[in-house]
């Protein structure tokens, strides 16, 4: 395949931590060392100074109900560079001017589906009632990405919700991690206590990641100490119920470290615990798992791809705590099991990898673009991407628990 000129819209990106940040960030690494032309169109930060040079920053405004959040606010000068290809992985300011530039430029339009955004809506003051009456965000997001010349979604549990809304073009490839730089986070020092046993969870603390829970699990567990990395609008309730079930003192808030150091949290943490039943994927189990960590997760859409059932760990259904703790006591009571899960989880989050991921992506451009794909032009070599065209195809990784 020629090199091509790629454009990557995101409403979300560095100094940001999160998925889809991790995810454009590794993509677009593999693309430009294949000697793809690659920028990242994202909104600015002020007073961040990039040190990638792949990034092309867009005005935007601050968020009134997220502080912390950008939302870009593009003008026709934002976009003087022309793409072969666009490719969109969120859908709001930024993701729609990117399919309003391809259906200009006649160019294709590939879309990644990072994001549930039903369960977000309670972040619009009204909108949440407006969805339930309506269905009206399910609605606009629909024509988005059934407009576009092929979807990606991360795993396959999410499909059943794209066909509900139409879309069809669909390839299932998985968002990987850079394992090189989890294993090379330094040491740092430990915020567990002595004689604890160290339980970690990692995530945006937002109402949908339904941390509530993992401190109910936690309270459960009287020997253990949690360590909480990440921020967001609900820590101020979180530290709030804490203090309620009595555990202030055997959690850690933390707030957000940067991506080089998370690495070295992994390596001291014996057990992670994920409560969210919201994801598309859930990049932090497959971190965990990198590092040996056995996990116990809500099973649901996107996790269960995430986790293997009794080799890497276990899944529970939403809101099931009593099953979260049942499952945290027999790992942390048998030494042998805890060895079996953590080597089943660096064995199953290791089949992944970010030159993988890309060449799927590159597959996935090339029928956009009509043209013979990667693995093809190589005589089969490579990895493809799963093309699906109809509904109720499923992922091999069914939900696994006990009701």
């Amino acid at each position: 395949m020629k090199p091509l000129r790629i454009g990557l819209f995101t409403d979300t990106f560095l100094p940001d931590q999160n998925g889809i940040v991790t995810s454009v960030g590794l993509l677009s690494d593999e693309l430009r060392a294949l000697g793809h032309h690659v920028e990242v169109v994202a909104p600015e930060f002020p007073g961040t100074l990039d040190t990638r040079t792949d990034v092309r920053r867009v005005s935007s405004i601050s968020y009134t109900f997220l502080p912390t959040y950008r939302l870009a606010w593009p003008t026709r000068r934002d976009f003087e560079q022309r793409y072969d290809i666009v490719h969109t992985h969120t859908p709001l300011t930024l993701g729609l001017a990117g399919a309003r530039l391809a259906r200009k430029w006649k160019v294709p339009h590939v879309a990644t589906y990072h994001t549930h955004l039903e369960a977000y809506t309670h972040y619009v003051p009204g909108l949440t009632a407006v969805q339930r009456q309506t269905g009206a965000v399910t609605r606009l997001i629909s024509l988005v990405y059934r407009n576009a010349d092929a979807v990606i979604a991360p795993t396959a549990g999410m499909l059943d919700v794209l066909y509900a809304m139409k879309i069809r073009n669909l390839a299932v490839i998985p968002t990987s991690i850079d394992a090189r730089v989890l294993l090379a986070a330094p040491p740092i020092e430990n915020p567990w206590p002595a004689g604890k046993r160290r339980l970690l969870s990692v995530g945006r603390l937002a109402r949908e990641k339904r941390f509530d829970h993992v401190l109910d699990t936690v309270a459960e567990l009287p020997d253990t100490h949690l360590v909480l990395l990440g921020e967001g609008p609900e820590r101020v309730h979180l530290e709030a119920h804490a203090r309620r079930l009595g555990i202030q003192d055997r959690v850690t808030f933390l707030g957000v470290k940067p991506w080089t150091e998370i690495g070295a949290y992994y390596r001291l943490a014996e057990l992670f615990l994920f409560a969210s039943d919201t994801e598309t994927q859930g990049l932090v189990l497959q971190e965990a798992e990198l590092m040996g960590v056995p996990v116990v997760a809500v099973g649901a859409r996107g996790t269960l791809s995430s986790v293997a059932h009794d080799r890497s760990g276990y899944l529970v259904a939403p809101a099931d705590v009593n099953a979260m703790i049942r499952y945290a006591r027999a790992i942390l009571a048998d030494p042998l099991l805890w060895e079996r899960l953590s080597a089943g989880a660096r064995e199953f989050a290791s089949g992944t990898t970010p030159a993988g991921v890309a060449a799927q992506v590159l597959d996935v451009y090339a029928a956009a673009l009509g043209l013979p794909r990667n693995s093809e032009a190589n005589g089969g070599a490579g990895v493809t991407a799963l093309n699906l065209s109809g509904p109720g195809v499923l992922g091999q990784n069914s939900l696994v628990y006990d009701q």
